[in-house]
Formats: structure tokens, C-alpha cells, sequence
């Protein structure tokens, strides 16, 4: 199964585009702020979720960097806080990413409890 076939990083990914799309509002003057910020955060929870899953025969790693993306989803609703509270996202707008985020949150703190859920099974098999 591919990365790409996860839920969770489909979920991810559909959200930094949405994170994208939003922040092409925000002022000229948040471009290397705020507007930065998410982005890279946005699409980092992606890039560690990768990184996990192409190295998931490892169960520390991956929960390694299945807990770095975590820390990334908690970061971004910090960012989606000042998002709001600078009036440049609608509540509801605030609402809607932060609800996705948590439960992004929720998916990767399970994956990370749970690595060997994620370990291939020839990998499993060889083991026996």
C-alpha cells in the first residue's frame, strides 16, 4: 500500500491545500509571517507522515515521526488562532480547520501508540 492510500495523509494533504488556499488572502505583510507559517506547517504534518511510512519496518522511528507530525497539527492551531484573532479567517472558517486538525491529531496520536499496525507484512511474516 502506498502512502498516499492513508486516510490520514489524505486528510493531511487535502488540508494544506485548504491552508493554502485561505492564507492567498491574508495581507502582503503576513507573507513571511504568518501566511509562511502555516504553510510550512501545514505541509510538514505530510512530509513526517511520509517519512514514517517509508520507514515503518522501524516501530520507534516511525512513532518518532508519526509524534513530529503531531506537533505539527498542535502547531497549527496555534496559527489558526492568530488566523482568526487578526480577522483574517471567519469563525467558522477557525472552527472547521481546528476540528480537522484535532482529528488528524486523534488518527497520528493512535498510529503512534500503535506502530506495529503499520509494519508490512512480509516484514511481520519474516519475523515468526
Amino acid at each position: 500500500m502506498s502512502f498516499k492510500k492513508l486516510k490520514v495523509y489524505e486528510n493531511a494533504y487535502q488540508l494544506a491545500m485548504d491552508v493554502f488556499k485561505v492564507s492567498k488572502s491574508f495581507p502582503k505583510e503576513e507573507t513571511y509571517s504568518l501566511t509562511d507559517q502555516m504553510r510550512r506547517a501545514s505541509r510538514s504534518i505530510c512530509a513526517n507522515i511520509v517519512e514514517a511510512y517509508r520507514e515503518r519496518t522501524y516501530p520507534r522511528f516511525f512513532s518518532s515521526k508519526i509524534r513530529g507530525a503531531d506537533a505539527e497539527t498542535s502547531e497549527m492551531l496555534v496559527w489558526i488562532d492568530f488566523a482568526k484573532d487578526c480577522g483574517y479567517i471567519s469563525s467558522e472558517v477557525h472552527q472547521s480547520l481546528g476540528e480537522r486538525y484535532k482529528e488528524i491529531g486523534r488518527m497520528l496520536g493512535s498510529m503512534a501508540t500503535h506502530p506495529e499496525r503499520f509494519i508490512p507484512r512480509e516484514v511481520v511474516g519474516s519475523n515468526q
